[in-house]
């Protein structure tokens, strides 16, 4: 069984989706691949997670970065989940390329070079936004290139993170 709950953001509304115990999905509603680890049955309910996923998002939406996480659960292929822990490791106000998570894989995996393309898949399904911070990928000469939950989104979302970051 899942369970939801829903966010007013800035950038309009988020649906969260829980286990019972940890966040399986977080998605602007409305996105791409919206509610794509939701399942056919699903309730609304009140849960400890959606709490502080609550207060995650607060804190993050005032301009400051969250210094914890909440519990969350990434359910994917073992490539997909890959890229998604990268995507944990790219600090609040900072960006990496497609490229680089490609090459930082390919590393991970003892192989000579994987596609930056894959990678890209892999990101667009990312199905925690911004808690995993897939917003924070850029194309190799730092283009803003797709995001789930559209450019303008991934715009505002960056210029958020940079006016509030001091180490820029």
């Amino acid at each position: 069984m899942r369970y939801v709950d829903h966010y007013d953001s800035p950038l309009g509304g988020i649906t969260l989706a829980s286990d019972g115990e940890s966040l399986v999905g977080l998605w602007f509603d409305g996105q791409k691949y919206f509610g794509s680890t939701l399942g056919e049955q699903y309730e609304t309910r009140k849960l400890s997670v959606f709490d502080d996923t609550h207060v995650w998002l607060d804190t993050y939406f005032s301009g400051k970065s969250p210094d914890f996480m909440p519990r969350i659960k990434m359910l994917g292929s073992p490539f997909r989940i890959q890229v998604w822990e990268a995507l944990l490791q790219i600090p609040y106000g900072h960006v990496s390329t497609y490229r680089d998570i490609a090459g930082e894989i390919a590393m991970a995996r003892g192989i000579d070079k994987m596609a930056a393309r894959a990678v890209g898949g892999a990101v667009g399904h990312n199905c925690i936004s911004l808690i995993v911070p897939c917003h924070r990928v850029v194309g190799v000469n730092g283009n803003l290139t797709g995001y789930a939950g559209g450019m303008e989104r991934k715009e505002r979302l960056l210029q958020l993170e940079q006016q509030n970051n001091i180490l820029l």
